[in-house]
């Protein structure tokens, strides 16, 4: 009878002893305070331009769904092109000022759409743990594969008519290559940052960062197709740079 109490109460200290090492171990190094804007952030303006021959778009066959072959023709969006202004590229900032703050999830949500049986929008940014919804607006099923190799992978179909779907990224990553395996032709990307100083430029190839802390950075301008060009300058406090990118037909 005393060696089977002696073995239980060997379990129980075991266990405390467990218990104890994995609140030691939870204990994490202090979280980075949340960066409060000073009022002297600066902002950081300029248009994305394309040099060259615009490349011509492919006709994608949607013959496998009889409800996508309504939209024809569909057409690779890969190089959007206007009036020598590149759409879809994603600007972005990276360096050691940001390094000792976090930053606010945003409560607002971004949205990505399968629309004509693609989707919409090409290029989207996102904070981690920020709601990204998923609609389908196609009287079709479709299907959205977050095809993610630092966050968990995630795939789910999407029934005509159901209801929005919620992902959120908890680890920053560029870019996340969102695929439709219903489509094989729809893909989307995705880039995730731990901070806000993001933008995607539109059709007038046009962007814009606001609220970036005073400091010496990297800019990044990348696009899918034309790879990624860098550029490092110094933000002064309340300046308003303007910072223009080229990208060429030669990059492609």
């Amino acid at each position: 009878m005393r060696s089977i109490n002696s073995g239980k109460s060997v379990v129980l200290l075991l266990i405390l002893l467990c218990l104890v090492g994995a609140s030691f171990s939870a204990e994490p190094h202090q979280d980075k305070p949340i960066y409060k804007p000073s009022g002297g952030e600066a902002t950081l303006v300029g248009t994305i331009s394309f040099a060259g021959t615009t490349p011509e778009p492919f006709r994608i066959d949607t013959s496998a769904d009889s409800v996508c072959e309504k939209f024809d023709p569909l057409m690779t969006d890969w190089i959007v092109v206007t009036d020598h202004k590149l759409a879809n590229v994603v600007v972005y900032v990276r360096g050691e000022p940001l390094d000792p703050y976090s930053f606010e999830t945003p409560s607002t949500t971004e949205t990505l759409e399968h629309r004509g049986c693609q989707y919409v929008p090409h290029v989207l940014g996102i904070q981690t743990l920020q709601t990204l919804k998923v609609l389908n607006n196609d009287p079709t099923t479709q299907n959205t594969h977050a095809m993610s190799k630092l966050n968990p992978d995630w795939n789910q179909s999407q029934p005509v008519g159901s209801a929005p779907l919620e992902l959120r990224f908890r680890s920053p990553e560029l870019f996340v290559s969102m695929r439709d395996n219903q489509h094989p032709w729809e893909k989307a990307y995705v880039g995730v940052f731990s901070h806000p100083f993001f933008s995607v430029s539109g059709t007038d190839g046009s962007y814009k960062i606001s609220g970036i802390p005073p400091g010496k950075y990297t800019i990044v301008a990348w696009h899918e197709k034309l790879g990624e060009q860098t550029l490092d300058l110094f933000l002064a406090g309340s300046e308003q740079k303007n910072l223009d990118f080229t990208f060429k037909a030669s990059d492609h």
